[in-house]
Protein backbone atom coordinates (compact mmCIF):
# COMPACT_ATOMS: atom_id res chain seq x y z
CA UNK A 1 0.00 0.00 0.00
CA UNK A 2 1.31 3.04 -1.14
CA UNK A 3 1.96 5.63 1.74
CA UNK A 4 -0.46 8.73 2.91
CA UNK A 5 0.38 12.26 2.83
CA UNK A 6 -1.34 14.42 5.05
CA UNK A 7 -0.47 18.45 3.83
CA UNK A 8 -2.05 21.65 4.77
CA UNK A 9 -4.16 24.40 2.61
CA UNK A 10 -1.66 26.36 2.13
CA UNK A 11 -2.16 28.80 -0.61
CA UNK A 12 -5.03 29.40 -2.99
CA UNK A 13 -4.42 26.27 -5.48
CA UNK A 14 -5.11 24.37 -2.11
CA UNK A 15 -8.28 25.77 -1.73
CA UNK A 16 -9.74 25.66 -5.03
CA UNK A 17 -8.29 21.28 -4.86
CA UNK A 18 -9.80 21.07 -2.17
CA UNK A 19 -13.29 22.54 -3.00
CA UNK A 20 -12.94 20.69 -6.45
CA UNK A 21 -12.25 17.23 -4.66
CA UNK A 22 -15.85 17.05 -4.08
CA UNK A 23 -16.01 16.30 -7.65
CA UNK A 24 -14.16 13.58 -7.59
CA UNK A 25 -16.66 12.02 -4.89
CA UNK A 26 -20.38 13.05 -5.81
CA UNK A 27 -19.37 13.70 -9.91
CA UNK A 28 -22.31 11.53 -11.20
CA UNK A 29 -24.72 11.20 -8.50
CA UNK A 30 -28.18 12.30 -9.41
CA UNK A 31 -29.24 13.31 -5.66
CA UNK A 32 -25.69 15.83 -5.00
CA UNK A 33 -25.98 19.47 -5.45
CA UNK A 34 -23.03 21.14 -7.07
CA UNK A 35 -22.06 24.18 -4.63
CA UNK A 36 -21.56 27.92 -5.91
CA UNK A 37 -17.30 27.41 -6.04
CA UNK A 38 -17.25 31.11 -4.73
CA UNK A 39 -19.56 30.21 -1.65
CA UNK A 40 -17.19 27.33 -0.62
CA UNK A 41 -14.30 29.91 -1.38
CA UNK A 42 -16.18 32.76 1.24
CA UNK A 43 -17.04 29.65 3.96
CA UNK A 44 -13.50 29.06 4.14
CA UNK A 45 -11.83 32.33 4.00
CA UNK A 46 -10.18 32.92 7.13
CA UNK A 47 -9.95 36.38 6.30
CA UNK A 48 -13.71 37.31 5.27
CA UNK A 49 -15.63 34.63 6.65
CA UNK A 50 -16.58 36.49 10.20
CA UNK A 51 -16.82 32.67 12.10
CA UNK A 52 -12.80 32.51 12.31
CA UNK A 53 -12.15 35.80 14.58
CA UNK A 54 -13.10 33.41 17.85
CA UNK A 55 -12.13 30.12 16.12
CA UNK A 56 -9.00 28.60 14.95
CA UNK A 57 -8.94 25.98 11.89
CA UNK A 58 -6.68 24.21 9.97
CA UNK A 59 -7.68 22.51 6.75
CA UNK A 60 -5.81 19.35 5.54
CA UNK A 61 -5.57 17.28 1.87
CA UNK A 62 -4.94 13.25 2.23
CA UNK A 63 -2.76 12.36 -1.07
CA UNK A 64 -1.68 8.98 -2.45
CA UNK A 65 1.06 8.91 -5.14
CA UNK A 66 0.25 12.64 -6.03
CA UNK A 67 -3.64 12.14 -6.57
CA UNK A 68 -5.70 13.79 -3.77
CA UNK A 69 -7.93 11.06 -2.16
CA UNK A 70 -9.57 12.75 0.74
CA UNK A 71 -9.56 16.24 3.18
CA UNK A 72 -10.61 17.47 6.62
CA UNK A 73 -10.71 20.13 8.93
CA UNK A 74 -9.93 20.91 12.69
CA UNK A 75 -11.55 23.34 14.61
CA UNK A 76 -11.46 24.85 17.19
CA UNK A 77 -14.56 27.03 18.33
CA UNK A 78 -13.53 29.47 21.22
CA UNK A 79 -17.53 30.78 21.24
CA UNK A 80 -18.78 27.08 21.76
CA UNK A 81 -16.48 26.84 24.70
CA UNK A 82 -17.53 29.71 25.97
CA UNK A 83 -21.30 29.00 25.68
CA UNK A 84 -21.00 24.98 26.95
CA UNK A 85 -18.50 25.30 29.64
CA UNK A 86 -16.66 23.01 28.08
CA UNK A 87 -13.23 22.17 25.55
CA UNK A 88 -14.40 20.67 22.65
CA UNK A 89 -12.68 20.00 18.98
CA UNK A 90 -14.31 19.53 15.82
CA UNK A 91 -14.10 18.12 12.80
CA UNK A 92 -15.55 19.11 9.62
CA UNK A 93 -15.62 19.56 5.85
CA UNK A 94 -14.82 15.63 5.50
CA UNK A 95 -14.87 14.20 2.20
CA UNK A 96 -13.11 10.54 1.43
CA UNK A 97 -12.35 7.72 -1.09
CA UNK A 98 -13.99 4.89 -0.11
CA UNK A 99 -10.90 3.52 2.26
CA UNK A 100 -10.47 3.29 5.80
CA UNK A 101 -6.58 3.82 5.61
CA UNK A 102 -7.19 7.48 3.89
CA UNK A 103 -9.97 8.20 6.83
CA UNK A 104 -7.92 7.05 9.62
CA UNK A 105 -5.18 9.76 8.64
CA UNK A 106 -7.39 12.55 8.38
CA UNK A 107 -8.96 11.99 11.44
CA UNK A 108 -6.10 11.44 13.18
CA UNK A 109 -4.25 14.57 11.76
CA UNK A 110 -7.53 16.42 12.76
CA UNK A 111 -7.99 15.22 15.92
CA UNK A 112 -4.03 15.88 17.12
CA UNK A 113 -4.66 19.21 15.96
CA UNK A 114 -7.43 20.16 18.07
CA UNK A 115 -6.04 17.85 20.97
CA UNK A 116 -3.06 20.27 21.12
CA UNK A 117 -5.03 23.32 21.22
CA UNK A 118 -6.87 22.01 24.38
CA UNK A 119 -9.95 19.79 23.11
CA UNK A 120 -11.26 17.31 25.70
CA UNK A 121 -13.60 15.73 23.07
CA UNK A 122 -14.06 15.71 19.50
CA UNK A 123 -17.39 16.12 17.46
CA UNK A 124 -18.69 16.52 13.94
CA UNK A 125 -19.17 16.61 11.12
CA UNK A 126 -19.79 20.98 11.36
CA UNK A 127 -19.07 23.10 8.42
CA UNK A 128 -18.02 24.82 10.10
CA UNK A 129 -19.82 25.36 13.29
CA UNK A 130 -23.81 24.74 13.98
CA UNK A 131 -24.37 27.58 12.43
CA UNK A 132 -23.52 26.71 9.38
CA UNK A 133 -24.08 23.05 7.61
CA UNK A 134 -23.67 20.33 10.13
CA UNK A 135 -24.57 16.61 10.64
CA UNK A 136 -23.34 13.14 8.27
CA UNK A 137 -26.84 12.25 6.55
CA UNK A 138 -27.27 8.60 7.29
CA UNK A 139 -30.84 8.20 5.83
CA UNK A 140 -32.31 9.56 2.90
CA UNK A 141 -29.90 9.64 0.24
CA UNK A 142 -31.72 9.51 -2.54
CA UNK A 143 -33.42 12.50 -2.32
CA UNK A 144 -31.34 15.94 -2.91
CA UNK A 145 -30.29 18.27 -0.30
CA UNK A 146 -32.14 21.50 0.29
CA UNK A 147 -30.54 24.91 0.79
CA UNK A 148 -27.83 24.80 3.44
CA UNK A 149 -27.88 21.24 4.28
CA UNK A 150 -25.17 18.36 4.13
CA UNK A 151 -25.21 15.38 1.66
CA UNK A 152 -22.82 12.49 1.45
CA UNK A 153 -22.23 9.20 0.45
CA UNK A 154 -23.55 6.25 2.59
CA UNK A 155 -19.93 4.81 3.01
CA UNK A 156 -19.09 7.57 5.08
CA UNK A 157 -20.99 5.90 7.97
CA UNK A 158 -18.58 3.22 7.93
CA UNK A 159 -15.54 5.08 8.01
CA UNK A 160 -16.59 7.04 10.75
CA UNK A 161 -17.65 4.33 13.08
CA UNK A 162 -15.07 1.99 12.30
CA UNK A 163 -12.66 4.85 13.35
CA UNK A 164 -14.21 4.67 17.03
CA UNK A 165 -16.77 7.72 16.82
CA UNK A 166 -20.22 7.38 18.09
CA UNK A 167 -23.57 8.65 18.09
CA UNK A 168 -23.98 12.40 20.55
CA UNK A 169 -27.23 13.17 18.55
CA UNK A 170 -29.52 12.82 15.31
CA UNK A 171 -31.15 15.63 13.51
CA UNK A 172 -34.50 15.36 11.71
CA UNK A 173 -35.66 16.69 8.00
CA UNK A 174 -39.14 16.83 7.68
CA UNK A 175 -41.36 17.28 4.74
CA UNK A 176 -44.72 18.31 4.82
CA UNK A 177 -47.02 18.22 2.15
CA UNK A 178 -49.18 21.31 1.44
CA UNK A 179 -52.17 18.22 0.20
CA UNK A 180 -51.89 17.15 3.95
CA UNK A 181 -51.35 19.89 6.11
CA UNK A 182 -54.70 21.23 6.43
CA UNK A 183 -57.81 20.64 8.24
CA UNK A 184 -60.55 22.71 9.72
CA UNK A 185 -59.38 21.38 13.34
CA UNK A 186 -55.68 23.49 12.52
CA UNK A 187 -56.93 26.81 11.10
CA UNK A 188 -59.41 26.99 14.02
CA UNK A 189 -56.49 26.32 16.35
CA UNK A 190 -54.06 28.84 14.62
CA UNK A 191 -56.48 31.37 14.92
CA UNK A 192 -57.56 30.70 18.41
CA UNK A 193 -53.86 30.88 19.54
CA UNK A 194 -53.52 34.58 18.09
CA UNK A 195 -56.52 35.55 19.87
CA UNK A 196 -56.36 34.18 23.02
CA UNK A 197 -52.77 35.18 23.93
CA UNK A 198 -53.21 38.37 21.23
CA UNK A 199 -50.13 37.53 19.07
CA UNK A 200 -49.66 39.25 15.54
CA UNK A 201 -47.89 37.58 12.80
CA UNK A 202 -46.45 39.53 10.48
CA UNK A 203 -43.95 39.16 7.60
CA UNK A 204 -40.43 41.83 7.29
CA UNK A 205 -40.58 44.64 6.58
CA UNK A 206 -38.12 44.89 4.00
CA UNK A 207 -37.36 48.68 4.07
CA UNK A 208 -36.14 48.39 7.19
CA UNK A 209 -34.11 45.86 6.99
CA UNK A 210 -31.55 46.80 9.33
CA UNK A 211 -34.09 47.41 11.93
CA UNK A 212 -35.87 43.79 11.36
CA UNK A 213 -31.95 42.24 11.49
CA UNK A 214 -31.87 43.22 14.99
CA UNK A 215 -34.84 41.74 15.66
CA UNK A 216 -33.87 38.98 14.89
CA UNK A 217 -30.53 38.87 16.18
CA UNK A 218 -32.25 38.93 19.44
CA UNK A 219 -35.39 36.24 19.28
CA UNK A 220 -32.27 34.14 17.77
CA UNK A 221 -29.40 34.12 20.39
CA UNK A 222 -32.11 34.41 23.20
CA UNK A 223 -34.88 31.70 21.93
CA UNK A 224 -31.73 29.28 20.80
CA UNK A 225 -29.87 30.10 24.10
CA UNK A 226 -30.39 26.62 25.25
CA UNK A 227 -30.48 24.54 22.87
CA UNK A 228 -28.38 21.54 22.62
CA UNK A 229 -25.03 22.16 20.67
CA UNK A 230 -26.55 26.23 20.30
CA UNK A 231 -23.72 29.09 19.70
CA UNK A 232 -25.16 32.60 19.20
CA UNK A 233 -24.45 34.08 16.67
CA UNK A 234 -22.16 37.70 16.68
CA UNK A 235 -23.43 40.84 14.68
CA UNK A 236 -21.11 40.31 12.08
CA UNK A 237 -22.27 36.72 11.34
CA UNK A 238 -25.60 37.52 11.28
CA UNK A 239 -24.93 40.35 9.14
CA UNK A 240 -22.45 38.20 6.74
CA UNK A 241 -25.62 35.38 6.67
CA UNK A 242 -28.11 38.40 5.92
CA UNK A 243 -26.32 39.63 2.68
CA UNK A 244 -25.90 36.30 1.53
CA UNK A 245 -29.51 35.58 1.88
CA UNK A 246 -30.85 38.48 1.09
CA UNK A 247 -31.42 38.32 -2.55
CA UNK A 248 -33.34 35.04 -2.41
CA UNK A 249 -35.38 35.93 0.32
CA UNK A 250 -39.49 35.99 0.01
CA UNK A 251 -40.36 38.41 2.18
CA UNK A 252 -43.85 36.58 3.13
CA UNK A 253 -41.90 33.61 4.35
CA UNK A 254 -39.70 35.59 7.07
CA UNK A 255 -42.12 36.02 9.92
CA UNK A 256 -42.42 37.77 13.36
CA UNK A 257 -44.56 36.59 16.20
CA UNK A 258 -45.00 39.75 18.41
CA UNK A 259 -46.83 40.38 21.68
CA UNK A 260 -48.08 43.62 23.08
CA UNK A 261 -46.08 45.25 20.00
CA UNK A 262 -42.91 43.43 21.00
CA UNK A 263 -41.10 40.34 18.84
CA UNK A 264 -41.56 37.10 20.96
CA UNK A 265 -40.54 35.16 17.69
CA UNK A 266 -39.34 34.20 14.61
CA UNK A 267 -39.21 31.73 11.52
CA UNK A 268 -37.09 31.88 8.67
CA UNK A 269 -38.58 30.03 5.62
CA UNK A 270 -36.42 30.17 2.39
CA UNK A 271 -37.33 28.70 -1.54
CA UNK A 272 -35.34 25.48 -1.95
CA UNK A 273 -32.64 26.93 -4.52
CA UNK A 274 -31.14 23.76 -4.76
CA UNK A 275 -33.72 22.40 -6.90
CA UNK A 276 -32.36 24.87 -9.89
CA UNK A 277 -28.45 24.90 -8.79
CA UNK A 278 -28.60 20.72 -9.13
CA UNK A 279 -28.21 21.77 -12.97
CA UNK A 280 -25.45 24.03 -12.56
CA UNK A 281 -22.77 20.82 -12.86
CA UNK A 282 -19.64 22.83 -12.52
CA UNK A 283 -20.22 25.27 -10.25
CA UNK A 284 -19.65 28.56 -11.77
CA UNK A 285 -21.59 31.95 -10.74
CA UNK A 286 -22.85 33.08 -13.93
CA UNK A 287 -24.08 29.31 -15.54
CA UNK A 288 -25.89 29.44 -11.64
CA UNK A 289 -27.52 32.71 -12.13
CA UNK A 290 -29.10 31.41 -14.91
CA UNK A 291 -30.33 28.48 -14.15
CA UNK A 292 -31.66 30.19 -11.29
CA UNK A 293 -33.68 32.08 -13.07
CA UNK A 294 -34.80 29.88 -16.03
CA UNK A 295 -35.42 27.00 -13.78
CA UNK A 296 -37.58 28.59 -11.00
CA UNK A 297 -40.71 27.12 -12.08
CA UNK A 298 -39.30 23.87 -10.59
CA UNK A 299 -38.53 24.98 -7.23
CA UNK A 300 -41.71 23.81 -5.55
CA UNK A 301 -40.56 23.13 -1.82
CA UNK A 302 -39.44 25.70 0.97
CA UNK A 303 -37.16 25.10 3.63
CA UNK A 304 -38.00 25.60 7.33
CA UNK A 305 -34.61 26.95 8.39
CA UNK A 306 -35.21 29.07 11.92
CA UNK A 307 -38.40 29.20 14.15
CA UNK A 308 -38.55 29.96 17.58
CA UNK A 309 -40.08 31.82 20.67
CA UNK A 310 -38.12 33.40 23.34
CA UNK A 311 -38.08 30.88 26.35
CA UNK A 312 -40.85 33.42 28.23
CA UNK A 313 -43.46 33.24 25.67
CA UNK A 314 -42.86 29.46 24.57
CA UNK A 315 -46.02 28.29 26.33
CA UNK A 316 -48.47 30.55 24.63
CA UNK A 317 -48.40 28.50 21.37
CA UNK A 318 -46.37 31.00 19.17
CA UNK A 319 -44.21 28.30 17.76
CA UNK A 320 -47.39 26.34 16.15
CA UNK A 321 -48.80 29.68 14.82
CA UNK A 322 -45.55 30.58 13.25
CA UNK A 323 -44.93 26.89 11.86
CA UNK A 324 -48.86 27.13 10.10
CA UNK A 325 -49.00 30.76 9.08
CA UNK A 326 -45.68 29.75 6.80
CA UNK A 327 -47.30 26.59 5.37
CA UNK A 328 -50.44 28.85 4.48
CA UNK A 329 -48.08 31.86 2.91
CA UNK A 330 -46.24 29.19 1.20
CA UNK A 331 -49.27 27.67 -0.24
CA UNK A 332 -50.73 31.00 -1.62
CA UNK A 333 -47.13 31.43 -3.12
CA UNK A 334 -47.38 28.28 -5.06
CA UNK A 335 -44.60 25.88 -3.07
CA UNK A 336 -46.61 22.42 -2.29
CA UNK A 337 -43.84 21.25 -0.11
CA UNK A 338 -41.60 22.42 2.78
CA UNK A 339 -39.02 20.98 4.57
CA UNK A 340 -38.39 21.56 8.53
CA UNK A 341 -34.59 20.80 8.79
CA UNK A 342 -32.68 20.59 11.01
CA UNK A 343 -34.71 19.44 14.34
CA UNK A 344 -32.92 17.86 17.00
CA UNK A 345 -34.45 14.40 17.77
CA UNK A 346 -35.49 15.22 21.36
CA UNK A 347 -36.98 18.46 20.46
CA UNK A 348 -40.20 17.41 21.69
CA UNK A 349 -42.23 20.48 20.74
CA UNK A 350 -41.15 20.52 17.21
CA UNK A 351 -41.25 17.24 16.79
CA UNK A 352 -45.24 17.10 17.72
CA UNK A 353 -45.69 20.65 15.57
CA UNK A 354 -44.27 18.42 12.48
CA UNK A 355 -46.11 14.88 13.30
CA UNK A 356 -49.07 17.10 13.86
CA UNK A 357 -48.89 18.82 10.19
CA UNK A 358 -48.60 15.10 9.35
CA UNK A 359 -44.71 15.66 8.27
CA UNK A 360 -42.49 13.06 7.24
CA UNK A 361 -38.87 12.01 8.45
CA UNK A 362 -37.29 11.78 4.36
CA UNK A 363 -33.54 12.74 5.84
CA UNK A 364 -31.64 12.05 9.61
CA UNK A 365 -28.31 13.20 10.00
CA UNK A 366 -25.89 12.32 12.90
CA UNK A 367 -23.54 14.31 15.27
CA UNK A 368 -20.81 12.31 15.96
CA UNK A 369 -18.22 12.24 19.02
CA UNK A 370 -15.13 10.39 20.82
CA UNK A 371 -13.26 11.50 24.36
CA UNK A 372 -9.92 12.72 23.65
Amino acid sequence: MSDIKIRVVSNNQDVRTFIRFLWRIYDGNPAWVPPLLMDRRKLMDKKKNPFYKHADVEFYLAERDGTVVGRIAAIINHNHDKEHNERMGFWGFFECIDDQDVANALFDTAKKYVKEHGAQNFRGPVNPSVNDEIGLLIEGFDVSPTLMMTYNPPYYIKLVEKYGFVKIKDLYAYLLDQNEVYSDRFIRAHKLVQERHHIVLRNIDMKHFDEELQRVKYIYNSAWSKNWGAIPFTDEEMDALAADLKSILEPELILFAEKDGKPIGFALSLPDINMALKFNKKGYFLPGIYHLLTKKKLINTVRVIVLGVVPEHLNTGAGGALFFETAIRAKKLGYRYGEASWILEDNEKMVKSAEAMKGKITKRYRLYQMPL
